[in-house]
């Protein structure tokens, strides 16, 4: 089990990476899924033998909100169908902590629940947030569970110009899950998984 890092130089060299996935172009991304509430792309991870994904779509309500509802807090469990429990292990200064969580299982159980421990760190990007993370190996691993790991992983919520009530929200998710899987069930999962997230989201914002 590691120490827990600094915070500062970790939420630094994060911010910076998922600025780097952001800045990619167009043409290094080929669609897994398109539904009506998001398009999901994906291109070969350089963190591990897996995918980064990437998805996108318009939300109706203001970034503040939305974020809200995404980061560590009151909100995410309310509505995230994948996530079980969530827990504050740590809280650093300015919009940083270290969080565990656990996810239901997917594809009729061929994925089994997994727990992360992840840093998550919060901060204004252009007009709007980002909030990103990064799997810690830190705390013990709870019975029955597969500790997965994300590599960085960070949502992007700007407001659409000329139209301030709605925000452009884009995700960048790398999910290595570990534990004896097929790689097709993952991927699969994977691209559903972040179609629905807007989904579910949009339909929390409206209660």
């Amino acid at each position: 089990m590691d120490l827990l890092p600094n915070s500062a130089p970790l939420a630094a060299k994060l911010r910076n990476t998922l600025i780097q996935y952001h800045s990619a172009g167009d043409s290094e991304w080929r669609v897994a899924k398109k539904t009506k509430d998001a398009t999901v792309w994906r291109k070969p991870s350089e963190e591990f033998s897996g995918y980064l994904y990437k998805a996108q779509g318009v939300v109706e309500d203001v970034t503040n909100r939305i974020v809200d509802h995404i980061r560590p807090g009151p909100y995410r469990l309310d509505w995230d169908s994948l996530m079980t429990t969530m827990d504050i292990m740590e809280t650093f200064e300015e919009n940083c902590c270290v969080m565990r969580y656990t996810t239901a299982g997917q594809l009729w159980n061929i994925i089994a629940p997994r727990e992360f421990v992840d840093f998550s760190y919060t901060t204004s990007y252009e007009d709007g947030l980002l909030t990103c993370g990064i799997s810690l190996d830190y705390g013990e691993v709870r019975p029955n569970f597969v500790r997965g790991f994300n590599h960085p992983c960070g949502w992007f919520c700007v407001p659409v110009k000329g139209c301030p009530n709605h925000s452009l929200l884009t995700g960048y998710i790398q999910t290595e899950l570990r534990g004896m899987l097929p790689q097709s069930a993952v991927d699969t999962a994977m691209s559903s998984t972040l179609a629905n997230f807007y989904s579910d989201l949009k339909k929390a914002l409206k209660t």
